[in-house]
């Protein structure tokens, strides 16, 4: 983006680190990525603390301007934490006027997003909106009542998405299944699905996984959704030859009653609770490891799975909502029945068995396979939209090729290998037959030369012949 002022862009996020999660993750790298593209970032945010106001911060090794709100923490909830609705668009609103932005990109449909798109909508700014959530995940420690209202909670939660969502002028998520299950639920359409991306070179140094001996590694929050209770029993069923180690970072309302039954289960000295991390310790855990595991069932796309697999680490992960789309069952790794944890414990066991050229070969293609996720095609894409454009193409984990497993994608490559080099086979026959043709004509025009040459000769002979038999018979007439 050119122009003599700075091209300002306002980032709405009801998380945002030092949050733990996905949807923080992807705020703080899509607004470290703009700004060293030379775009002017702000980011709207809850204050992780009792302190709030404007600060510099560093992220992700950039400086950008963070707008804190005061926030609470949510009752019951360890880690989530949100800005209290009252007066809340007096603030975005003052923000709005201050910052100026020429776009506001928010991050989910809660209450900074809310009314960000709100104050935008009124101002005539440019408003793009990526949904996160899944309303299902956050009726546990908002609704706190029975499960029978639950189904009706979260049906009146998307409703609610959908009238916020839909003052958007483009709405994305991160893969095709997210976009899929937002516009069933919504009833919106023509969601973009575009990866979260990542930088696959930060990762490049990781030393070689090996599953001899073996550490199980888990990154997100602790929380109901995430499913760690199937994760630690299905260690508990793991054959106790494989002296399975297991790595937690994180935290969330659920570790204590986790770290009880993990104490239940016999296996608490193997598992090793880490806690929030930095992201010094985070690449730590990341090189320790041996395989990634995700048994959430509530994940709309998994940033902590794309760095594993950068890692060049195997994964095993629930069969549910968009890990399929990163874990290629066989290929990078296995899929499990989701809260199955006797299945999880035999997909577990297949990488825990592997020799070394199969382990390695699981490696090999989770490190492939996350090539499809650079983080700089989803910033070109998410410019084009700033810019009001439709994006020319989008991220590569979207083409049919990324879908198709490893061996069938092999296959592919062969056909239109074979393909082209039946072509340059067919191009050379032709050219071939050209040159033979014009030999052939070539040859065929010196013939005929030859013919119309010696028969001109002939002709002239004759004429010569028939001349002096005449003079001959008008001498002797």
């Amino acid at each position: 983006m050119t122009s003599k002022q700075p091209f300002v862009v306002l980032i709405g996020a009801d998380t945002f680190p030092p949050d733990v999660n996905g949807a923080a993750r992807f705020a703080e790298r899509l607004a470290a990525g703009l700004a060293r593209r030379d775009i002017e970032v702000h980011v709207v945010a809850p204050a992780t603390s009792e302190v709030y106001g404007n600060f510099r911060e560093n992220h992700d090794g950039t400086p950008i301007i963070v707008h804190r709100l005061k926030s609470h923490r949510f009752p019951g909830h360890k880690t989530l934490r949100y800005v209290n609705p009252l007066n809340l668009r007096r603030k975005t609103d003052r923000i709005l006027r201050q910052v100026k932005p020429d776009v506001v990109h928010v991050q989910s449909h809660l209450n900074v997003g809310r009314q960000l798109s709100k104050g935008a909508k009124k101002r005539g700014i440019t408003l793009i909106a990526t949904n996160h959530i899944m309303p299902e995940n956050l009726i546990k420690y908002t609704v706190g009542s029975p499960a029978w209202i639950e189904k009706p909670f979260a049906a009146f939660a998307w409703w609610d998405a959908r009238n916020v969502l839909k003052l958007a002028d483009a709405v994305t998520t991160p893969t095709k299944r997210a976009a899929n299950l937002l516009e069933s639920r919504t009833g919106l359409t023509g969601v973009y699905s575009i990866s979260c991306g990542i930088d696959a070179a930060a990762y490049a140094d990781a030393p070689p996984a090996t599953n001899k001996p073996a550490t199980l590694l888990f990154v997100g929050r602790l929380d109901h959704e995430k499913r760690i209770h199937v994760l630690l029993k299905a260690v508990s069923l793991l054959d106790p030859k494989f002296d399975v180690k297991v790595e937690l970072v994180g935290d969330g309302s659920e570790r204590q009653p986790l770290e009880a039954y993990a104490e239940e289960l016999g296996i608490r000295e193997r598992v090793n609770f880490l806690g929030p991390v930095n992201d010094t310790e985070l690449m730590q855990a990341l090189h320790r490891s041996s395989i990634f595991v995700m048994p959430s069932i509530a994940e709309l796309q998994s940033i902590a799975t794309m760095e594993a697999m950068a890692s060049g680490r195997p994964v095993v992960a629930a069969d549910a909502m968009a890990l399929p789309h990163l874990v290629h069952s066989g290929d990078n790794g296995y899929l499990f029945k989701a809260d199955d944890s006797k299945d999880f414990a035999v997909q577990l066991t297949k990488v825990l068995e592997a020799d070394k050229k199969e382990f390695d070969r699981l490696v090999a293609n989770s490190l492939h396979l996350i090539q499809a996720h650079d983080i700089n095609k989803t910033l070109d894409i998410f410019e084009q939209l700033y810019r009001g454009e439709k994006p020319e193409g989008t991220t590569a984990d979207n083409e049919d090729e990324y879908n198709s497993p490893i061996g069938s994608r092999a296959l592919v490559r062969a056909m239109k290998d074979a393909r082209v080099r039946l072509s340059d086979a067919r191009d050379g026959v032709i050219e071939r037959l050209d040159e033979v043709g014009e030999k052939v004509v070539e040859r065929f025009e010196d013939i005929r030369f030859d013919v119309r040459s010696n028969t001109n000769k002939i002709n002239r002979k004759i004429q010569r012949g028939m001349k002096r038999a005449i003079e001959r018979m008008r001498r002797e007439g």
